[in-house]
């Protein structure tokens, strides 16, 4: 049986509570991406999709803790940009990175330009390297919910919790292998985002398309 984390209480009567909203196409999606192009593209095909490629759940970790502070749209409107900067987000390569390369990504437009994030990137690199080599950094991520997506059967928004048990847990062990800005709200925005957890609300079309993608696995 899929295994689901205990959600919060639902909101009390009279309170808000964004639901999955109807788009021209007929079909209901979660509230958060509005009805931008770029949101509903990366709501229908990539946010919830379980990833389990080391490379790319090495990008996708960077690009949350560049996020801090900001909105995922600003960051998703930047990717190809970052990806350029980044060399394709290799970690062999950005574990090497030296000050004038730094430097060269400090005065990038095409990213965010925060000193301490870009700084981070190479120590985040190195980990991620020793875990590859150990065990695959793949694994050693989903190995804290067993392999399989947690199934999270939430009705409303506002039944999303902004970080949980697990991501703490996994927070202090990813900053204790090397990693920053991996804090556990960053770290929950990522397994959602790399369906480690679903939550898509139910009423929403992807929730059902992702939930399948599990159970192939």
């Amino acid at each position: 049986m899929a295994k689901t984390e205990k959600t919060t209480p639902a909101p009390k009567p009279g309170k808000p509570r964004p639901a999955p909203i109807p788009h021209e196409d007929g079909r209901h999606r979660c509230a958060w991406p509005g009805v931008d192009p770029l949101y509903v593209a990366y709501h229908d095909t990539e946010w919830g999709v379980p990833e389990y490629d080391s490379r790319a759940l090495f990008e996708k970790l960077l690009l949350d803790g560049f996020q801090a502070g900001l909105s995922w749209i600003t960051i998703l409107r930047k990717r190809d940009a970052f990806r350029v900067a980044f060399d394709g987000f290799d970690p062999n390569v950005i574990a090497r990175y030296d000050k004038r390369k730094l430097d060269k990504l400090m005065n990038d437009a095409g990213i965010v330009r925060n000193r301490a994030k870009i700084e981070s990137s190479v120590f985040s690199a190195r980990a991620w390297l020793a875990i590859e080599e150990k065990e695959g950094f793949s694994t050693y991520l989903w190995k804290y919910v067993d392999g399989r997506p947690l199934q999270n059967n939430l009705r409303h928004r506002e039944e999303m919790r902004a970080e949980t048990d697990l991501s703490k847990r996994m927070s202090k062990d990813l900053k204790a292998a090397g990693f920053n800005f991996c804090g556990p709200t960053i770290v929950y925005a990522f397994m959602q985002a790399v369906g480690m957890a679903n939550d898509h609300l139910v009423a929403c079309y992807r929730h059902a398309e992702c939930a399948a993608l599990a159970d192939k696995r």
